[in-house]
């Protein structure tokens, strides 16, 4: 038995075909608001893809909320109009793998927001989450130990400390690819993750103080180093 192992490229590929022709038959066929898409067997047949490519398609759509799958009955068009949903749907097919430098853009915006409305909303727990991450992260960096993880976990602690349930999401989708690109850059060096320990004390003490300007000061230096860093690579 042949295994045929696809570059991510070659995957990209064939899940924007697959959403094509998802497309394609939802006009071809009328299909509105509410109405039932074939079955997955069905589909998988007619467009000759494995299950599981037409699956992660699906998934895909349902993640940007034009099609709703519900246990035992099946996946249905969303409560979007056709124009829309063929524009939503070319859009999603143009999109690209983000690169390091707009991960860290777009961290970087999320995160001033974010600490300054954990100052302003952490709770107790909130505090708790922050002090063990942080704990962890100044522990392994002691031991000379990979701290990417840690480092993020206090950060996305922050994060839900916001309150903002909608900047939480944002931060959870783009945390694995920014674990994936320090790891590949060697962001965090061994300087870099001794200041680090210091630079979030200072952070977790703002929130603590429940001061929002301080927490954005200090968060703004804390990425100053990482900002640099990302322009220079």
């Amino acid at each position: 038995m042949k295994i045929e192992i696809l570059t991510k490229t070659e995957n990209q590929k064939i899940l924007n075909g697959i959403i094509s022709k998802i497309r394609d038959l939802m006009n071809y066929k009328n299909l509105e608001p509410g109405d039932k898409l074939p079955s997955e067997r069905m589909l998988s047949e007619k467009f000759d893809v494995s299950r599981s490519n037409l699956r992660e398609a699906i998934q895909k759509l349902e993640f940007y909320g034009l099609l709703t799958s519900k246990p035992q009955s099946g996946t249905f068009v969303a409560d979007i109009g056709q124009v829309a949903m063929n524009g939503m749907i070319e859009d999603i097919l143009r999109l690209e793998e983000p690169d390091f430098k707009s991960l860290v853009e777009t961290r970087i915006s999320l995160e001033l927001k974010t600490v300054r409305l954990a100052a302003q909303r952490r709770t107790k727990e909130d505090l708790l989450q922050m002090r063990m991450a942080l704990d962890a992260y100044s522990e392994k960096v002691k031991n000379g130990e990979d701290a990417v993880q840690e480092d993020l976990l206090f950060h996305l602690a922050i994060a839900k400390a916001s309150g903002n349930s909608t900047m939480n999401t944002f931060m959870l989708i783009i945390t694995p690819q920014i674990i994936t690109n320090f790891e590949k850059y060697h962001v965090c060096d061994k300087d870099l993750a001794y200041r680090g320990i210091g630079e979030h004390q200072d952070i977790y003490e703002a929130i603590k103080e429940q001061n929002p300007q301080l927490a954005k000061a200090k968060m703004k230096v804390h990425f100053k180093t990482l900002y640099q860093y990302c322009y220079n690579i």
